[in-house]
């Protein structure tokens, strides 16, 4: 919702009418604001809920072994046993292809440190032209707990361990999830109630190979590993190799058509394709051998060191169907070539529609009006949509990159998770009614701050644009438009140098109209010659900002309560008042301006106190309250989906969120028509609604599941059928051919 900002930051200059432009100091404010909100995960902590975290995939169990209790120097353990569903997986600490490792954080108590996860050994996972490396079925993944002599017990002779864990399961589908795990043993006793469980793991981890010799050479772009002094017991047999890192060589290798291996005598020998998605350069090449299956299984750790240099990722040759027999991989490439330009496509028109969205639209007004009054300079136009530009793309690219890294490392959040925080949104609400009072000519920054610093937007105007494009994509990101949701659900799956070009590809999108009109003269002789009528514009263009304050602030009370709303209402007075004594010089106006600027830091303080009472206790908000009320629409649950289609009845999910404007505008046209609700009731469609207001791990999970990673989200589900994705702009001939496509009436317990 910062686009306002950025639209009112340096657009005209007083001296041509009497107009007045926030000063550079406020976007940069702005921008600090903004790299928080990108750069810190949104808060709220699961509680603990002690040993087992079930999910309808997996069963995860937190796990220690202590035979001798916690004393100094005695063997002790801890381990996530992950016990999958048919069908379902997780990943090594190499996923291959695709997918994430699972990772365990641990908060112990001091004297206590932890040593590296004890990896079991991994199978190959095939998913269609993909090999992913994993576990299927139980699996343990121990961890060593080193104890000293620092460590003391406490009162109750207990030693209390906490983790957190986060882990990627698939299917066909792939699932983010994470748990939080409290365990509490004794430290004077013997604790060791699944001795069976860690012995098993321990008894099959791979050994390592003192007495192995292994070499490394680059030969006809492929990585041509010796290795010799192996057990007797492998020579002749056909070996698997799981590298330590990604994509530094093909998967598959033993399967691979330009891979082979052989034995002469004791030395074990195989050729590797190169990666041509290879980012590093290590000095060392680490690897697993496995021999065996089942119980007899066996695995050796081997480390071969890289001696020659490795060959440029663009020399590696392309692997034709006619030396490598992939010809299906080859058609799955360009289709996925063809999705992916389908999606830059699709992300560029949504830049595009960004531009015309209620919050946003004046930016282009405004911006034109520079070109209105200085239509003589083209070059400085030109420069100055460059600069902007950079700025939007820039914003987008770290936007998205955040988004992307907090995603890997656990974080459950999609796109536009800003404004799933009362704070950030109480604070745009506050800077939007600076920019509504500023436009209205209530005040002027230069009245009130030293002129050095109100000169700084005059003496610097690329910097000037480019700030304002970086606000540009602070407002613009929340606004979910057409076209989006496809691309940057793709996004979030796809290697993070394609997802980045579809952010870029947005970011050009939202740019493309304020640089054309900066390269085109011609657009700009057509605009009016500057005069009064700019001064009514800029006052006309407050209007649209105050009415995103109001919705900023129904945003809030949807959150948290009417009673908080109203709160920051009478905050956003004080401003007002205060920016109005500001203006005035005399004695008592400035009295009172300390007056108020107390009250406004004190209103704030409470206000900040009230919202972390908030979090930790999450009441129902309002659209919960009246969704609970309405006999038609559900609550959201992955259990009540599956329920009701084991009964028979298709299921109508609407992923929705207050701050979503395209959500509330499908709710109150396309779902509330009558013809479809009718429909809705003729095939016996059970209503649900996922509320993503606040920040809902399951919600973000689900989307995740469906290819998206934002709302609005129209889903379709029938018993038997994949679900139905429908259109961000949800039309009533859509919702109604789809009833009539895919849920044919049916009776209750129907199969």
């Amino acid at each position: 919702m910062l686009y306002f900002a950025s639209s009112l930051l340096g657009a005209t200059r007083r001296p041509a009418i009497a107009a007045h432009a926030p000063a550079t100091w406020l976007k940069a404010l702005a921008v600090l604001l903004w790299a928080a909100v990108t750069c810190v995960a949104p808060c709220g902590a699961q509680a603990l809920v002690g040993a087992v975290v079930q999910t309808p995939q997996l069963r995860a169990e937190l796990l220690a072994h202590a035979p001798q209790g916690v004393q100094a120097g005695q063997p002790m353990w801890v381990g996530l046993q992950l016990t999958h569903q048919p069908q379902w997986h997780t990943y090594w600490r190499n996923p291959g292809d695709s997918g994430l490792p699972t990772q365990i954080e641990l908060n112990l108590p001091a004297g206590i440190q932890a040593g590296d996860v004890q990896w079991p050994l991994p199978h190959q996972l095939k998913a269609g032209n993909l090999t992913n490396y994993g576990f299927e079925n139980t699996v343990l993944l121990a961890i060593p707990l080193m104890v000293s002599k620092q460590f003391k017990p406490n009162a109750t002779h207990t030693l209390e361990i906490q983790a957190h864990a986060n882990w990627l399961v698939c299917r066909l589908e792939c699932i983010p999830q994470e748990g939080d795990f409290a365990l509490h043993i004794p430290v004077n006793s013997s604790f060791a109630p699944n001795a069976a469980a860690f012995d098993a793991v321990l008894a099959v981890q791979p050994q390592s190979l003192p007495s192995v010799k292994a070499t490394s050479r680059f030969e006809a772009q492929r990585l041509v590993l010796q290795v010799q002094g192996l057990p007797a017991t492998l020579q002749g047999k056909t070996l698997r190799l799981f590298p330590d890192v990604a994509e530094l060589v093909a998967s598959a290798t033993e399967q691979h058509p330009l891979a082979q291996q052989s034995w002469q005598g004791d030395v074990w020998t195989i050729h590797l394709p190169l990666s041509s998605m290879r980012t590093s350069t290590p000095k060392q090449f680490g690897f697993l051998l496995t021999v065996g299956d089942g119980s007899a299984r066996q695995g050796f750790v081997v480390s071969a060191p890289i001696t020659q240099a490795w060959p440029a990722v663009s020399d590696l040759p392309a692997i034709t169907s006619e030396t490598a027999g992939l010809n299906d991989n080859n058609a799955s490439q360009t289709n996925n070539l063809a999705g992916f330009a389908l999606a830059l496509l699709g992300a560029f028109i949504g830049g595009l529609i960004l531009n015309l969205m209620p919050c946003v639209l004046p930016i282009l007004a405004i911006k034109l009006l520079g070109f209105a009054q200085h239509s003589r300079q083209h070059r400085a136009h030109r420069v100055a949509g460059v600069a902007y530009t950079v700025g939007v793309v820039m914003s987008f690219l770290a936007l998205g990159a955040g988004v992307l890294a907090l995603r890997a490392a656990g974080e459950q959040l999609g796109w536009g998770f800003q404004l799933q925080s009362p704070t950030m949104v109480s604070v745009l609400a506050a800077l939007f009614t600076l920019i509504a009072l500023n436009l209205f000519g209530l005040f002027e920054f230069g009245q009130i701050l030293p002129s050095r610093v109100a000169s700084l937007q005059h003496k610097h105007p690329v910097m000037d644009a480019w700030l304002s494009g970086v606000l540009a994509v602070a407002i613009a990101s929340p606004c979910t438009a057409p076209f989006m949701g496809a691309s940057l659900g793709l996004a979030m799956t796809l290697p993070t140098w394609q997802a980045l070009t579809i952010f870029a590809t947005m970011g050009l999108g939202l740019a493309a109209p304020y640089l054309l009109a900066s390269w085109m003269p011609a657009l700009v002789r057509v605009l009016p010659h500057p005069g009064p009528w700019m001064v009514t514009l800029r006052q006309l263009l407050a209007f649209p900002i105050l009415a995103t304050v109001v919705w900023l602030l129904w945003v809030l009370g949807q959150q948290t309560s009417l009673d908080d709303a109203m709160f920051a209402l009478g905050g956003l007075l004080l401003l007002a008042a205060l920016i109005w004594a500001l203006k005035q010089h005399t004695p008592a106006a400035r009295g009172l301006s300390w007056l108020l600027g107390a009250a406004l830091v004190w209103g704030a303080w409470t206000f900040s106190e009230a919202l972390k009472t908030s979090n930790d206790n999450p009441s129902t908000n309002l659209s919960q309250s009246n969704t609970a009320a309405t006999t038609s629409w559900q609550p959201w649950s992955d259990t009540a989906v599956q329920q009701s289609l084991a009964q028979g009845r298709p299921v109508f999910v609407d992923f929705t969120a207050a701050w979503c404007v395209t959500c509330q505008i499908n709710k109150k046209s396309t779902l509330s028509n009558s013809d479809v609700l009718a429909d809705f009731a003729q095939h016996k469609v059970t209503l649900m609604r996922a509320d993503w207001t606040r920040r809902d791990p399951s919600i973000t999970a689900a989307l995740t599941a469906l290819g998206r990673s934002g709302v609005p989200v129209y889903v379709l589900h029938t018993p038997g059928q994949a679900p139905l994705v429908l259109s961000e702009l949800l039309s009533v001939r859509q919702v109604r051919d789809a009833l009539a496509a895919h849920a044919a009436p049916s009776t209750p317990n129907s199969q």
